[in-house]
């Protein structure tokens, strides 16, 4: 499998080690970097590594920063990517069966090394289930002016249940 990396200043160190592990497995790796621990904007990688699921470029991809958030909101504004801040293994397990997560966003600040080896591991051979979970999915990128038009409207009505359908 290629696998897109990217870090900033605070995930580099466990952006190599998952570099050289996943190398260890058999996979390609593309990396974005960061390389040290000079100061660096976290989107930037956060959109690279994105960018590059969303291309076809790589199948899976792998972004760290400190606490796994910032970097995890700017892989999620790239159409096509659903990144999931993980921090521990079910949520990994349920990130790639019911959400079909193509990035998942780690924590070097808050996740000790062992977690993220196990992490990666479920995360990298868990397959999405699809059946229900697909067009659950899908609505991930469906919201339009429309959708936001009947969710406001549903929201109004106290009806959210059938926000979905109802009419603008």
């Amino acid at each position: 499998m290629t696998i897109a990396l990217g870090a900033d200043h605070a995930g580099f160190e466990y952006k190599d080690r998952i570099a050289a592990l996943l190398r260890e497995r058999g996979h390609s790796v593309i990396d974005f970097g960061t390389h040290d621990a000079t100061p660096v904007d976290y989107p930037q990688y956060g959109f690279a590594v994105a960018e590059a699921v969303a291309s076809g470029q790589a199948e899976r991809g792998i972004v760290v920063c400190g606490s796994s958030i910032g970097i995890a909101i700017a892989a999620n504004k790239v159409p096509g990517v659903r990144c999931a801040p993980v921090a521990e293994p079910y949520s990994a397990e349920l990130a790639r069966r019911h959400n079909n997560a193509n990035v998942l966003a780690l924590a070097e600040r808050l996740t000790g090394w062992e977690m993220v080896e196990r992490i990666l591991d479920i995360f990298l051979s868990t397959p999405f289930d699809g059946g229900r979970h697909a067009a659950r999915v899908d609505q991930l990128f469906e919201f339009s002016d429309d959708q936001r038009t009947r969710t406001l409207r549903a929201l109004e009505r106290g009806a959210v249940d059938d926000a979905r359908t109802a009419q603008p």
